[in-house]
């Protein structure tokens, strides 16, 4: 599963991780980046969800035109 959904997911939780270590570090710019690609993540997982889901409305809209 290749989906925008799952890269986001992914990077947020890189993200996540990349921001604890920098504050168990005390590296405020890993603590930074962490941050920004962990907002980058959720935006892209919510944009997959969103298109997931408009997918699955028009297929069930088509199956609901097609009975």
């Amino acid at each position: 599963m290749s989906s925008p959904e799952t890269h986001g997911k992914v990077k947020n939780l890189t993200g996540r991780v990349k921001e604890a270590a920098g504050i168990i570090t005390g590296d405020s710019k890993l603590e930074q980046k962490g941050s920004q690609q962990r907002a980058a993540g959720a935006v892209q997982e919510n944009i997959g969800k969103a298109r997931r889901k408009v997918g699955q409305a028009v297929k069930d809209l088509g199956a609901a035109i097609k009975r």
